[in-house]
């Protein structure tokens, strides 16, 4: 029987960590860390970072919020798909943190740029494991969305299909970007220059403005990665679901997809709401203007559907755009060609690119929107921004996808339309745009938001019930 005391040695585990990852899952697993600190707890993270400037595979000890991370530096130096979720150096690595750090339990958030041994490592350990479903990605390895290369949504797991998107899936370094990287961390580890930066904006700039188009692989190609593909989902299941004590699922869309297509067990994975840290979202006074005022907050990339967004926003009669204004926030640096078209489309159409919002302005970020408007393009599941326009009082109109779905009831924190309609968005923005008595009339309680509060001794109650 595992032994806990009341203040417990949790290790949590992710992709990426505050500040250099921010997206949700990131942020969402800093706020939890740094809510278990507070309660008394001892807090260690497990995470990957990439930093060309370090050898690879080296470690790095840093603090944030209390926590103490202990990251992995994986620059992608891959030799085939296979490391790319079984890694046997990351998972003695790993190892070697469980037998130093000793926790008392051990909570996964993602896998991504880690290994699938790494779940092993811990069950060999004897430790309560937990593994929190953000999304797809032990069922898919093109960042767990489900989305072809070609942009079509993947309704089942076919593996044939899988053969002809990972072909086009980047997942290692090239030869050049290898010898790139060793000679940079080479400059570092004599003169302690770091060029990583410059390299860094080079490879940016020589990305933008390429244009990226699926084509279909050669057969032989396509035929190679679906076998891939099918061994690595037959893995995930044979080898990760076995060792988690606990998998916890933010939307009963994901819940029902693993208990459908994996056949895990229903005491074994539970549907549990939640978003991040929402302290502060509701003490600013939201403002007001005579023009409606919508938005878009996110990483600026395909599947989030910025580009939907502006399509829409051209169908709308230029006199009704005239009643309002469409901002559009987020990193720039995921996909530069992509962004430099969203840019061309927003001047085109009077929107404005703004950048990426800091953790601490979004809450006057959204206490200055009318409408934000969420038009993904994937099944995305508990996205934080959706908790964060709750907490703020900011309506949603959003994509009836996945978890988004479940999150907006119409009428009840915002409104829904069509996923990946521009025409079905550009009438629901001319709607509210023409009469915004709706606005209202809107219910702008969160249907079944969590707070977070409760959440974090959910989740601690999780971890005792393991004992």
């Amino acid at each position: 029987m595992f032994a806990l005391r009341d203040d417990m040695k949790v290790l949590l585990v992710s992709h990426r960590f505050p500040p250099e990852g921010t997206a949700g899952v990131e942020t969402y697993t800093a706020d939890l860390g740094a809510a278990l600190v507070r309660s008394g707890h001892e807090v260690h993270a497990f995470a990957a970072a990439k930093d060309i400037g370090r050898p690879d595979l080296s470690t790095r000890e840093r603090e944030h919020r209390g926590i103490a991370v202990h990251e992995l530096i994986n620059n992608l130096f891959h030799d085939d798909f296979r490391q790319t979720w079984d890694h046997p150096r990351i998972d003695r690595i790993f190892e070697e943190a469980l037998a130093r750090l000793a926790p008392d339990v051990v909570h996964f958030q993602h896998l991504l740029y880690l290994s699938a041994g790494c779940v092993e490592a811990a069950r060999r350990s004897r430790l309560p494991v937990l593994f929190t479903l953000h999304d797809y990605w032990l069922q898919c390895p093109r960042f767990g969305q489900l989305v072809h290369a070609d942009g079509g949504l993947c309704e089942t797991i076919d593996f044939a299909r899988c053969g002809t998107c990972l072909p086009s899936f980047k997942f290692a370094q090239s030869p050049t970007q290898r010898r790139v990287g060793s000679a940079i961390a080479g400059v570092r580890s004599a003169t302690g220059i770091d060029l990583a930066p410059l390299a860094r904006s080079a490879a940016r700039g020589a990305q933008k403005g390429a244009e990226r188009t699926w084509t279909a692989p050669a057969p032989e190609d396509a035929a190679a990665m679906a076998l891939a593909a099918e061994e690595r989902a037959r893995a995930m299941r044979e080898r990760v679901v076995p060792c988690v004590d606990l998998f916890i699922a933010p939307s009963r869309f994901l819940r029902e997809r693993f208990l459908r297509e994996w056949q895990v067990p229903g005491e074994k994975i539970e549907l549990m709401r939640f978003g991040g840290n929402l302290e502060g979202f509701s003490a600013l006074p939201r403002t007001h203007s005579t023009e409606l005022r919508v938005a878009f907050v996110g990483s600026l990339i395909a599947v989030k559907g910025p580009h939907l967004l502006l399509e829409a926003w051209g169908r709308i009669t230029p006199e009704l755009r005239a009643q309002g204004s469409l901002v559009l926030h987020g990193p720039a640096q995921h996909e530069p060609d992509y962004v430099a078209r969203l840019e061309l489309k927003a001047r085109e159409v009077g929107a404005r690119l703004a950048g990426r919002l800091e953790r601490r302005e979004m809450p006057g970020a959204l206490a200055s929107i009318d409408l934000l408007v969420v038009p993904s393009l994937w099944f995305e599941n508990a996205p934080l921004v959706i908790f964060e326009a709750f907490a703020a009082g900011t309506p949603l109109l959003v994509s009836d996808l996945g978890g988004m779905a479940e999150l907006i009831e119409e009428g009840r924190g915002g409104w829904r339309f069509r996923a990946g309609d521009a025409d079905d968005l550009a009438r629901r923005l001319s709607a509210l745009l023409a009469d915004r008595s709706p606005f209202d009339s809107l219910d702008r309680a969160a249907a079944g938001a969590p707070n977070f509060d409760e959440h974090v001794a959910q989740v601690e109650a999780r971890y005792r019930a393991l004992t």
